[in-house]
């Protein structure tokens, strides 16, 4: 066998791809899988968008772009975030990539040096690591399990060492669902300025936030960080276009050209035709995103009051995204079947090979003893799919 690259040994797959495959494998063979395994909307992409594509293919616009995006799809994104968050950017300043996860890679390529310290929160999305990884840097983890699911300063601070040249803040939150307040964005922008630390601002559900929760952008609120701050965001999520694959990034004058570069090299350009149905979504589909925020609201609202009346389990109400983080230590170590549970994916495995309910373990997310339900499905599945874990967790001899 050939050798493979320490950077490729060492990269664990992604844990929620992983999750979807089984899942979709299962289903192929006839099962009734329920998945609350992706972060994927179960609503159409807005008629908006697919209007914009297919005039964009009659009309031929079918060829290679600037490698930042569409000069209009840029405007657009400026134009948003001026209106959103009354941040000025100017168009040279947007990089439109194919999805919002290879922006993140291409900016910590920009930023991150062999050995370099990046903060990440945990519980945090799976990819932040292996990112950081791949690039020979080192994630320094600070943990928000036992704070709320909210980054305590004190605890940021103590994590800085010399090596820290960054860190990563994604609001409102994948897998937690929870929203930053202004008091913690507040004192973590003073951080990154006392250390002189970049910070790369995922915000990409900054539209899905629900009760008297809201959204705020750390660049807003304290301006002198702007310069530091890459903004991260895309349509996948509050749009329903995760098959589009356009995210954008917004980032300082001095960065945003090295972004671009390294894109350039990588993918050229995002696909063209999505670029265009993007900017049809951003234009004309403002009614469909409250729409879709507003279902996603009920929905949450429908999955929380079931798993309240779940035993062995806990979790924190989430404010935001379409994710609840469930606590499930209290089954670990119980007998199922007479098989032990010995983590939570052991826990997922039994779930699925016997309920045929698919999540993602919270070890993929930095956080053992944990699983991370998403609720973009439709009523029924989440009726249905509860029932099934409740049945799952009743049968647990602990």
């Amino acid at each position: 066998m050939m050798k493979t690259s320490v950077r490729a040994s060492r990269m664990e797959p992604s844990a929620t791809l992983a999750v979807v495959n089984k899942a979709k494998a299962l289903k192929y063979e006839g099962k009734p899988v329920i998945s609350f395994g992706a972060g994927e909307p179960d609503f159409d992409s807005p008629a908006a968008a697919a209007s914009c594509a297919e005039r964009a293919i009659k009309e031929g616009k079918t060829h290679y772009t600037q490698s930042n995006g569409i000069l209009e799809l840029r405007e657009a994104v400026a134009s948003y975030y001026s209106d959103r968050f009354g941040l000025d950017y100017p168009a040279d300043q947007v990089i439109i990539g194919p999805g919002a996860k290879p922006l993140i890679y291409g900016s910590l390529a920009s930023l991150v040096d062999p050995e370099d310290e990046v903060l990440v929160f945990s519980p945090a999305w799976v990819s932040y690591v292996e990112q950081i990884r791949l690039l020979d840097g080192r994630a320094s983890i600070v943990d928000t399990v036992t704070t709320g699911n909210v980054p305590l300063a004190s605890k940021v601070a103590e994590a800085v060492t010399p090596r820290t040249v960054g860190m990563l803040i994604n609001t409102p939150n994948n897998p937690t669902g929870a929203v930053y307040g202004e008091e913690t964005l507040r004192e973590i922008a003073e951080i990154a300025l006392e250390h002189d630390l970049w910070i790369i601002y995922d915000e990409i559900y900054e539209r899905l936030v629900y009760g008297n929760s809201t959204h705020l952008n750390i660049a807003t609120l304290v301006p002198e960080v702007a310069d530091r701050t890459i903004q991260i965001n895309g349509v996948s999520k509050a749009f329903a276009m995760t098959g589009w694959r356009i995210g954008y990034a917004l980032a300082p004058k001095w960065l945003s050209p090295k972004i671009g570069a390294i894109q350039g090299h990588l993918t050229s350009n995002a696909c063209t035709i999505a670029q265009w149905a993007s900017l049809g979504a951003l234009k004309e589909a403002e009614e469909d995103v409250v729409r879709m925020r507003d279902e996603f609201a009920r929905r949450r609202a429908i999955i929380t009051d079931l798993l309240k009346e779940m035993p062995l389990v806990s979790f924190s109400e989430p404010q935001g995204a379409f994710y609840v983080f469930l606590n499930v230590a209290g089954a670990l170590g119980g007998l199922f079947n007479g098989k032990k549970l010995e983590d939570d994916a052991t826990f997922c495995e039994a779930l699925l090979e016997t309920e045929y309910v698919a999540a993602v373990p919270g070890t993929a997310f930095l956080a053992p003893g944990h699983i991370r339900l998403s609720y973009a499905n439709s009523e029924a599945e989440i009726r249905e799919g509860m029932a099934r874990l409740k049945r799952f967790l009743g049968s647990i001899e602990v």
